[in-house]
């Protein structure tokens, strides 16, 4: 059985580390504004474990117009459980609870691997490919919100 429910910034580590920081040290998995009480972070849980993360910054990016935006940051699934909905299911559960909340704009970095998986999505890249240190080759994305 699937659920998705908001989690603490720390309960994150646990996939964010093997997914999005192998071989690092655990406290790379902290992001700077985890902890601010506009962050959330969401888990899928799959029979009751952990299976997968998502957070949101409540972080305006310059480059588009929108008034109201939200950045998604260390979005992961557990290796053994890709190809099988939950990301989307992540993106998705996280699209509708931002809409109900008057957001405008997703955006993020997204890593050039991910960019197929949220093109099928609706989302849109903008710019150049760029490098984050340590890390890998990222592109921005963003989808605007249609209100109904």
């Amino acid at each position: 059985m699937q659920k998705i429910t908001e989690i603490s910034a720390k309960e994150t580590f646990i996939v964010r580390h093997p997914v999005l920081r192998p071989g690092k040290p655990i406290e790379s998995c902290h992001f700077d504004g985890d902890n601010l009480p506009t962050t959330k972070h969401f888990g899928l849980f799959l029979d009751n474990k952990l299976t997968g993360v998502i957070s949101i910054f409540e972080t305006k990016n310059n480059l588009f117009d929108k008034k109201n935006q939200i950045q998604i940051r260390g979005m992961a699934v557990l290796e053994n459980h890709k190809k099988k909905g939950l990301g989307s299911a992540l993106v998705i559960y996280c699209e509708t609870h931002y809409k109900k909340q008057n957001i405008d704009l997703i955006w993020f970095n997204a890593r050039t691997e991910a960019v197929v998986f949220y093109e099928k999505m609706g989302y849109q890249k903008k710019g150049t490919a760029f490098d984050i240190q340590g890390v890998g080759e990222h592109i921005i994305m963003f989808k605007e919100i249609i209100k109904t």
